[in-house]
């Protein structure tokens, strides 16, 4: 397997797992808070073909169904949750955000969701597993273990300028009584600042600071302290907010990137689960 290009060899990185031929992320933050497991996934492992190639997690992409089954049945068993326990997201680039229990189990994998336009996901039930998927967006996790509460969010562009990092911290605050300087928040691996051009009609919805204008007239966004900043304005301590250094755009190889790709690719998937008693 290829190696990982890391934007800053120094910092501290994600821990790369291999289970069998299954390759997938964590962070090691989060795995030192025994209420959960979590995990983000790369292209290594799956059985998917040609641009899909090869731990595709998307039904809607165009790939074969039993394939993506397939994948989702290889990263339940490498991470350690049970594959009819996912539950996923809807995502439309909204900043909706619901509460899932052991009733949602299965829903967009075992049968059909009966909801629409969700980017985010809580639950303080041990008996279902959070789902989330990317391919340059940005994957936001988060964990309550005072109130043993979990979330997961769909961020990109749209979701940052509307703050959904925000909405799923005060959803949580409202369904579980969750304090925001009890939360550990991590950010997913996503486009970096050096790949992500936007153009200025996009631009203007973001702070100066999140921002480098180019000669062309377009800019480059930082998603990623874009989302940090959101996150520490409702109180999360920033010791507790967690970055990625690894974007999906500098590594193509291994792991899905819509610019990298021009839209030729499969999804990865973010996972979050409260673990049984």
């Amino acid at each position: 397997m290829k190696e990982f290009v890391w934007k800053n060899e120094e910092v501290r990185k994600l821990h790369v797992k291999r289970k069998g031929k299954v390759v997938y992320l964590t962070y090691p933050e989060l795995e030192e808070i025994p209420m959960v497991l979590h995990g983000f996934t790369t292209r290594v492992g799956g059985v998917s073909k040609d641009i899909y190639s090869s731990m595709n997690l998307s039904f809607s992409r165009g790939d074969e169904e039993e394939t993506v089954i397939e994948n989702f049945h290889r990263i339940a068993a490498a991470i350690g949750f049970p594959y009819e326990s996912i539950v996923c997201s809807d995502q439309t680039h909204t900043t909706n955000v619901m509460e899932v229990t052991a009733k949602d189990r299965g829903k967009g994998i075992t049968r059909s969701k009966d909801y629409t336009d969700v980017d985010g996901l809580i639950t303080n039930d041990p008996n279902v597993t959070l789902a989330t998927f990317y391919a340059d967006c940005v994957p936001l996790f988060f964990v309550d273990p005072v109130h043993k509460a979990i979330g997961l969010s769909h961020s990109g562009w749209k979701g940052t300028a509307n703050k959904i990092g925000q909405v799923t911290i005060e959803k949580m605050r409202e369904t579980y009584g969750t304090d925001p300087k009890d939360i550990f928040a991590a950010i997913g691996p996503s486009i970096c600042q050096d790949c992500y051009e936007i153009s200025e009609e996009v631009a203007v919805k973001f702070k100066e600071e999140f921002l480098i204008e180019k000669e062309n007239g377009k800019y480059k966004l930082d998603l990623w302290k874009a989302n940090e900043k959101n996150l520490a304005e409702c109180n999360v301590p920033m010791e507790q907010i967690y970055l990625p250094n690894l974007c999906t755009c500098c590594n193509p190889k291994l792991l899905f990137s819509h610019r990298a790709s021009k839209g030729k690719r499969g999804n990865l998937a973010a996972f979050l689960k409260i673990k049984l008693d």
